[in-house]
């Protein structure tokens, strides 16, 4: 039996939003499927190639707001790429990637096409913390490169895992490039400190990012790590240097986070930084 639904808003030709007896409105996709169509008009949900659906409120109006000024083909291809991402990651997207990815893939094709380039400051902190996502975004990057015939820079990679990351984990955008600008912070600090100049390439390097991630996620979520008074005297005593100023980028995190941060983590801060010091 097929399920007729009511249009009630045409986006354009191949884009409808319809309105559905449980889901209440459902965004339906295919080629053609809103050409002469009005408000009003059944639809058969047979007929969409896709469908998605957007419940918030703010998601759906910069959707309705976005798609007359996005290319009709770009719609349908980036519903593809979305299908392609949640297949790799074996995760279910939070409906804000819709409208976030439609839009940064048409403003990054524009560009592109201008031969606009942005450069991307944390590429290797992204590949480092967001392995999985930084391959998906990859693959979706050179995708994007066949089918419109244009060159991406490195750096599109990490905008478009960070979105990934974005949807799988349902944080924002806002928070995760806040958490990358601090490692950011944290890492200069290091250097300075050191006198030493971190190569982004090397393992240690991507292991320090990623305790420096968790640490912040941790404190994000007042998780501690316990005690360990034995080997603070031991570390304290062996590498001072490291130590002290492990307890610093802990003040740094406080003061950035506005949290309490566990004095746990400077114990394997101190041994991550010692580990650098010893191979500079």
């Amino acid at each position: 039996m097929k399920q007729i639904l009511t249009i009630k808003k045409v986006l354009n030709n191949n884009v409808v939003i319809a309105q559905h007896d449980i889901y209440k409105e459902v965004v339906l996709i295919g080629n053609g499927l809103g050409f002469n169509r009005t408000k009003g008009e059944p639809i058969s949900f047979d007929k969409a190639d896709k469908t998605f659906l957007l419940k918030d409120e703010k998601e759906k109006e910069q959707y309705v707001n976005l798609i007359p000024h996005i290319e009709e083909n770009l719609i349908g291809f980036t519903h593809e790429l979305l299908l392609f991402i949640e297949k790799e990651m074996g995760k279910e997207l939070n409906e804000h990637i819709h409208v976030a990815l439609t839009d940064h893939l048409a403003f990054a094709i524009n560009r592109a096409k201008k031969d606009m380039h942005f450069s991307n400051p944390f590429l290797y902190e992204i590949e480092a913390l967001y392995p999985k996502e930084y391959g998906v975004a990859k693959a979706v990057v050179k995708r994007v490169e066949e089918q419109m015939n244009i060159v991406f820079p490195e750096g599109e990679i990490g905008f478009i895992a960070l979105h990934i990351h974005s949807a799988v984990t349902d944080k924002s955008l806002r928070d995760i490039n806040r958490y990358n600008l601090l490692i950011s912070q944290l890492v200069e600090l290091i250097e300075a400190n050191l006198s030493l100049q971190l190569k982004r390439d090397d393992v240690d390097y991507h292991r320090l990012i990623q305790h420096l991630h968790r640490a912040i996620d941790r404190a994000h979520q007042g998780q501690p790590l316990g005690e360990e008074n034995k080997l603070e005297e031991v570390l304290k005593k062996e590498y001072p240097v490291c130590y002290n100023l492990a307890w610093k980028l802990i003040k740094v995190m406080q003061n950035q986070l506005n949290k309490p941060v566990d004095e746990a983590e400077v114990l394997y801060l101190t041994i991550h930084l010692q580990r650098l010091l010893h191979k500079s």
